[in-house]
């Protein structure tokens, strides 16, 4: 009897011991994570990255800080591409974009900044690098970057699909900017709510934001929200909906990208904040997700696209005509 009591003694005690380490496991934070925030901009500045002048530009770092201090990452923040090596990148656990322009450029267009550039071979490093398995997330202008035509925003290449002849970086990213209209309400569609991150998208989310449009889709992408261009005002969204925000695999690299973030209250929304957090944690491979490439089934059409429309002649010079390409 003696021997049995001891018996149910120790089992409850291994038991009690059990409860106890899954509930320290369950309260241990996860490790510390680097993510690389790389904010060059060879083209056009955006005020969410600005580093200087008014109070109100660079509303992104606050934001990214207090998603690190949440989510035990730490930030480093930088503008300058001549440190990308493969001995620099390789201390980072992933690399988040907001760039634009062809960032091997000190400048790519006059709007842009003068930090120091990548070198081709820093661009290649850092491609290898995601294919080897280091997570990387685009948000906005991370796809106005590298592109074949230069940096005129009204020739027509914009208009046409590259395919096999897109940027390495296209590529990596998923998908490249084409041009962008006045800022606007426009709808987004859900098409993936069990997303880490993505529970805390409204059903009926339609802020104010500068939508891009968007062209060169990765076929494998598995897509999170669609822009809805029904009611949309500007020629290059006049095209069936296609994907604003995605993930893929490159290689063994996790890849997110999202068109949202041009706005300062986009940064401090709620559930942008929440999709923010779901993909960073996604792409450091503290959690999984469904990667099934489902572009064909939620936007069948995305890679219908806008007719190219010439910018407006000079005052007396004759109109030109518009042509879809």
């Amino acid at each position: 009897m003696k021997s049995s009591l001891r018996l149910i003694g120790r089992v409850l005690a291994c038991l009690v011991l059990v409860s106890a380490a899954s509930s320290f496991a369950a309260e241990t934070p996860a490790p510390k994570k680097k993510i690389l925030f790389f904010s060059k901009s060879s083209g056009f500045e955006h005020d969410a990255i600005k580093t200087y002048g008014e109070p109100k530009f660079g509303y992104a770092f606050p934001v990214l800080k207090a998603l690190g201090a949440d989510n035990n990452i730490e930030f480093t923040f930088s503008k300058d591409g001549s440190l990308f090596t493969p001995e620099y990148l390789a201390q980072f656990d992933a690399y988040f974009f907001y760039t634009t322009g062809d960032l091997t450029k000190v400048k790519s267009d006059p709007r842009g900044d003068s930090n120091p550039p990548m070198t081709p071979a820093g661009k290649a490093a850092l491609i290898q690098a995601v294919a080897n398995g280091k997570g990387f997330l685009g948000i906005h202008s991370a796809t106005d970057s590298f592109h074949s035509y230069g940096r005129n925003a009204h020739v027509p290449e914009r208009f046409l699909d590259d395919g096999d002849k897109a940027d390495d970086y296209v590529k990596m990213i998923g998908g490249e900017f084409i041009r962008h209209g006045a800022q606007q309400t426009s709808r987004l569609i859900t098409a993936d709510a069990k997303f880490p991150g993505m529970a805390a998208m409204p059903a009926d989310f339609a802020p104010i934001e500068e939508w891009y449009s968007l062209k060169n889709f990765a076929p494998d992408l598995h897509v999170l929200l669609v822009q809805d261009t029904a009611g949309m005002k500007g020629a290059e969204y006049q095209r069936p909906p296609y994907p604003s925000t995605w993930v893929r695999l490159h290689g063994k690299g996790r890849v997110f990208y999202t068109s949202l973030g041009h706005r300062d209250d986009i940064w401090n929304h709620p559930a942008v904040r929440s999709l923010l957090a779901g993909a960073l944690n996604w792409s450091l491979r503290r959690v999984d997700a469904d990667l099934t490439p489902n572009l064909a089934k939620v936007a069948p059409q995305a890679n219908v696209l806008p007719a190219y429309e010439a910018p407006p002649p000079p005052k007396g010079a004759p109109a030109a005509k518009s042509a879809q390409k």
